[in-house]
């Protein structure tokens, strides 16, 4: 009796057939030397055991997993905890803990979830080493199957306060929303210490709120990670949870507020405290949704936060200074990664007191590096460059322009590209380019960038012209808002076409069975009109491993490729590299994919979100676990 009442609570692997997928992670994160239970919502999940967090000094353990019961389901636990209760005298602790499962999981039963994607339930144990290096993980649930789809899990250096998980809500019905609302006492506000980090998930209709002592002359910044923990909601518009930030102070008026920050949904508040004494702040969604997956992680305190840099980027191995803005920061300038990497976007952070910074992005490249200089704000006064070349600037002010002026030739084919979305600046370019009598020859306002992930908003320019005639031309820079100032900086290619690719292979992890093989997707992202063929394999491929059947064609922007595997099983998940090899001007170079998960916004638009590891797990499909019966101790099964 006891096998059957547990084995609806832990379902066989051999019932899951579809991909384990996770909606959040709650709480998102923990700090370093710490050991606390999350909660994870997905579906898919039956027979999950594994844990997968990348990096070192983090690890995982299930405790325990709750599936959605069907109504059946519950019907025959009623039944067996009516038999288990039957002479309620002389039980033993584990039949007790059984009857309190089965209580627990009964009341909380119900029958149509608001989202059926989140209501399968796992607690995990996690345990952080003291040395763990702070910043962003990814978290994965493992099942005999295949693991699941990442979800952003931080290491964290402060302490943390967290809310109770919410338990499953049920659907929203007409004319009964209340029954969907469960919120707190309209009164309840939690007390805190700062400087530390507060999770919390928002309630349908809610407002979260926190109080918190501080002094005279502190400069307190309050940032929240929300779309940056679940970057898609699909069954969600916007796709997103959008948390909106208030501070008040101690007579309860509010002195500060923000629901984006720049062109971000996740807020920042940069507060300088007026005078000594108890303030308090708030968040909520900005049109007063709220679920288990509306999850937010809010840092608090006096804490190093970068606005700005400048600039944005750098030559491969070259030196350069980067100058910094924002608060709490140390006196010592950026250090970028220049020394021996390869081009690219970085994130870098400063410290100050042992903490690290939010992170800013940096990018490299190998063509030669110059400056804005102004005045160039016109075509009577542009500044004159020779290419090709990178030109580091800014529009310094509301309404400002920047003019370049360089000498092609006829059939010279010209790329102009803006990278400043894409390296988190508000800047929303527009280019021009004229010949010297004026007559516009191209514009472009925003160019798509599937490569670009969580950014839905493409707002960097590109053009691509060829030269009518020799003589001058000019490249026009502006913003489409007429915005600017000092944190509107950009990074400016003018040069010939330089064709390269991209590639993402989706999804970003696969279960294979044993002798078996399985098929993925590669995604092609074409640049400067690159239309050669691109064939696909396995770097350093792991023994037991093989790739087939990969080339992108022509202009071929996506295909299938095959991976086999001649192993039985293999007890941890192997993180395979495919690379994609293309002649270019008569030299073959290589391009590593990004591992990538295809997800929908607002039940239309896709994106590639990108993952840090493709996991391949290899598995034995006649081999099912025998069901674990309840806990014998504490955490266990």
């Amino acid at each position: 009796m006891l096998a059957l009442a547990a084995s609806l609570l832990l379902v066989s692997a051999a019932q899951a057939q579809q991909r384990p997928y996770i909606g959040f992670v709650y709480p998102a994160g923990g700090q370093q030397g710490s050991t606390f239970q999350i909660t994870l919502g997905g579906q898919y999940l039956e027979g999950v055991n594994k844990v997968y967090i990348s990096g070192e000094g983090a690890k995982g353990r299930l405790v325990e997993y709750n599936k959605h019961l069907n109504p059946q389901e519950v019907m025959l636990l009623r039944e067996q905890l009516d038999e288990l209760k039957k002479g309620s005298s002389g039980k033993d602790d584990e039949t007790k803990k059984l009857i309190a499962n089965l209580e627990k999981r009964i009341a909380e039963y119900v029958l149509r979830p608001a989202s059926v994607s989140i209501s399968n339930v796992a607690i995990v144990e996690i345990t952080m080493a003291a040395n763990a290096k702070p910043g962003e993980r990814e978290l994965r649930l493992g099942t005999p199957r295949g693991f699941s789809n990442p979800l952003v899990f931080n290491v964290g250096q402060l302490p943390e306060y967290t809310a109770k998980p919410l338990p499953t809500s049920p659907e929203q019905v007409l004319g009964k929303e209340e029954l969907s609302i469960r919120r707190r006492a309209k009164d309840e506000v939690a007390q805190i210490k700062v400087p530390s980090i507060v999770n919390g998930q928002v309630f349908s209709g809610s407002t979260d709120r926190y109080r918190f002592e501080a002094k005279k002359g502190q400069q307190i910044v309050i940032s929240c990670q929300a779309r940056q923990l679940v970057p898609y909601i699909a069954d969600a518009v916007p796709g997103w949870f959008q948390p909106v930030l208030a501070l008040y102070d101690s007579t309860g008026k509010e002195v500060a507020y923000d629901d984006d920050y720049r062109f971000k949904p996740d807020p920042v508040l940069c507060y300088e405290i007026p005078k000594d004494g108890e303030y308090a702040f708030a968040i909520y969604d900005a049109i007063y949704r709220g679920r288990e997956d509306f999850v937010y992680r809010i840092t608090i305190g006096e804490l190093p936060f970068v606005t700005s840099i400048f600039p944005l980027g750098g030559r491969v191995n070259a030196p350069v200074t980067v100058a910094m803005k924002g608060y709490n920061l140390p006196e010592t300038k950026l250090s970028p990664p220049t020394k021996d990497a390869e081009p690219g976007i970085y994130p870098i952070a400063v410290r100050k007191g042992g903490f690290v910074s939010n992170r800013v992005l940096f990018a490299l490249d190998t063509l030669p590096e110059a400056f804005e200089t102004e005045p160039n704000n016109s075509a009577a006064s542009p500044q004159k460059l020779r290419l090709p070349v990178i030109m580091n600037g800014r529009i310094d002010k509301p309404g400002d322009s920047d003019v370049f002026c360089f000498e092609g030739n006829a059939g010279d084919e010209i790329v102009a590209e803006v990278y400043a979305r894409r390296l988190d600046t508000p800047l929303d370019s527009v280019l021009k380019l004229t010949d010297a009598s004026g007559k516009q020859l191209a514009a472009n306002d925003d160019r798509d960038d599937v490569g670009s992930g969580v950014n839905t908003h493409h707002a960097d320019s590109y053009l691509r012209f060829t030269l009518p005639a020799n003589g001058a031309y000019y490249v026009h820079l502006s913003d489409t808002q007429h915005a600017g100032g000092e944190e509107y900086a950009y990074r400016l290619r003018i040069s010939g076409a330089r064709p390269d690719f991209e590639l993402r292979v989706v999804p970003s992890s696969a279960g294979l069975r044993s002798s078996s093989s399985s098929s993925i997707t590669v995604y092609a992202i074409r640049k400067d009109g690159f239309d050669g063929d691109i064939k696909l394999g396995l770097r350093d491929a792991p023994s037991g491993f093989s790739c087939f059947g990969g080339t992108l064609s022509g202009t071929q922007e996506v295909t299938q490729v095959t991976i086999s595997t001649s192993l039985d099983t293999i007890e941890e998940p192997v993180s395979l590299s495919i690379e994609g090899r293309a002649p270019i001007f008569g030299r073959e170079v290589a391009r590593e994919a990004v591992p990538a998960e295809d997800r929908m916004q607002a039940f239309l638009w896709r994106h590639l979100v990108p993952a840090k590891e493709f996991l391949i797990s290899v598995f034995d499909p006649s081999e099912v676990p025998a069901p674990r019966r309840g806990k014998r101790g504490k955490g266990s099964k």
